[in-house]
């Protein structure tokens, strides 16, 4: 199993609130080629982590892979998804500040390629971060 952080930004698209009401979704609109490379690789199972961008910007929740990724042949735009189902909201979101300042988080995506939608989250990031949010 790996894990993943997936970036929404909840006033213009889609919140962990909507995941939480809808139980699971579609993940899709992601049109960066270095973002669906990360989605191809996604396997049934595997644990996102979901961010919120622009204001928040701050892991608040968590979402399981339930399917393949596919191609989004609907977008007239090269674009690739996958279904999400919701795992748990985190009642205090983990901040970007507070990863920026970890040690063990300095090669990671979310501090080193700001608008990157998907990204792996190695082993030592994850275990951080569950430490943070537990």
């Amino acid at each position: 199993m790996n894990y993943w952080l997936v970036k929404a930004d909840p006033d213009e698209d889609y919140s962990i609130d909507d995941l939480v009401r809808d139980g699971e979704t579609v993940w899709d609109g992601v049109h960066n080629n270095a973002a669906i490379l990360h989605i191809q690789k996604m396997k049934v199972g595997d644990l996102v982590y979901v961010y919120h961008s622009q204001k928040q910007k701050s892991i608040v929740g968590l979402a399981e892979v339930f399917s393949e990724p596919f191609e989004n042949t609907a977008d007239p735009r090269r674009s690739w998804a996958m279904k999400l189902k919701f795992v748990k909201k985190y009642d205090t979101p983990l901040h970007l500040s507070a990863i920026k300042e970890a040690p063990e988080c300095a090669d990671f995506a979310l501090v080193r390629i700001g608008r990157l939608s998907v990204m792996p989250v190695e082993a030592k990031v994850q275990q951080w971060i569950e430490s943070r949010l537990t």
